[in-house]
């Protein structure tokens, strides 16, 4: 009897010992990479590799594919308004189509997909594929898109940590992002820009709000 009660408790922790292995290894994974890919860098890194980078509202999902309203183009070219770009699917180093909802606000440094390679396309699942030719898709292996919200915008934009994605940083002006992509400023500018001081720079939007009528400051 005490032996069938041990020989059960063993494998019970054996059992046990292998879930927490499994989960350790799993989460050891995720650590390293996303996909398995290298990261290749920040946003100010990554954007001289991209075809086109834009501002973009994001107008419907479809399968692993997100349609998105060109606000505006910051580089490269794209004779569109609305342009569709293909997300994560199979093993394809890419965010999530559902990470960008209906109605949010991003910068996009977009690669522009060239050739569809085999196995891409599945007529029976059309709306989960690599993506069409002349499309656009987004890769996860660096800072290749920014939150934009307002006239501000955040993420991984300059020497932030590998594979983070809302780096505690203060927001950046818009500007200062056109003016990089212009050449007009370096990635100095905006390390040092998304280092001032969090106080200051909610003082300036809430100034600007107030100019827009946009909210009561200072009203009880």
């Amino acid at each position: 009897m005490l032996l069938a009660r041990s020989n059960k408790s063993a494998s019970a922790i054996r059992g046990l010992l292998g879930v927490v292995a499994l989960a350790l290894l799993l989460a050891s994974g995720t650590l390293r990479a996303e996909c398995g890919c290298l990261w290749e860098g920040s946003f100010s890194d990554v954007q001289a590799s991209a075809d086109l980078i834009i501002a973009a509202e994001v107008l419907q999902i479809k399968g692993n594919a997100v349609d998105v309203a060109i606000e505006e183009k910051l580089s490269g070219n794209s004779y569109l308004d609305d342009v569709r770009v293909w997300m994560e699917t199979k093993d394809y180093c890419r965010p999530p189509a559902e990470d960008f909802p209906v109605g949010s606000r991003w910068i996009l440094a977009l690669k522009r997909i060239t050739e569809v390679p085999s196995g891409g396309f599945d007529p029976s699942t059309p709306n989960q594929s690599f993506g069409r030719l002349d499309d656009y898709y987004l890769s996860s292996c660096g800072g290749y898109w920014l939150t934009y919200n307002g006239e501000v915008v955040t993420g991984n934009l300059v020497n932030a940590p590998r594979w983070a994605r809302d780096p505690d940083m203060t927001p950046v002006f818009m500007d200062v992002i056109r003016a990089f992509l212009r050449g007009e400023t370096d990635s100095e500018a905006l390390l040092e820009a998304s280092r001032e001081d969090p106080a200051m720079m909610e003082l300036f939007l809430d100034t600007k709000a107030f100019l827009r009528g946009d909210e009561d400051i200072g009203r009880q």
